[in-house]
């Protein structure tokens, strides 16, 4: 059984960075799309950003381009490293993997989830 466990969330000033990580067990990761959500109390569930199962491909959400990257650093492992923060990042981060090559934003192609990090943005 597949289990994702998010970890890198926590509370940093405006401007600030963070670098989330999505620890993969139980499957190889490397058959697996992956992506980034998250969630603001009150809000619908919304794509940050994803990557293909062999890393060549990865989108971005455009309130987030340009600020935040994607990788994958290991076989087990996908990162989400966020700069020049705003207090509207402010929300739980999730990832999420389904075993196919092509990611995507919608949440509804994702099959796994973790338990998400929360990440608050505030001075």
């Amino acid at each position: 059984q597949l289990q994702l466990v998010e970890s890198g969330g926590g509370l940093v000033q405006p401007g600030g960075s963070l670098r989330l990580s999505c620890t993969i067990s139980g499957r190889n990761l490397d058959y697996y799309a992956i992506g980034w959500f998250r969630q603001a109390p009150g809000k619908e569930r919304e794509g940050v950003s994803c990557i293909s199962s062999s890393g060549g491909s990865s989108k971005y959400a455009n309130s987030v381009k340009g600020r935040f990257t994607i990788s994958r650093d290991n076989a087990n492992t996908v990162s989400l490293q966020m700069n020049n923060l705003k207090p509207e990042d402010t929300a739980i981060y999730y990832c999420a993997a389904e075993n196919t090559d092509e990611p995507s934003l919608w949440p509804n192609w994702y099959n796994y989830w973790g338990q998400g990090t929360q990440v608050t943005v505030s001075s």
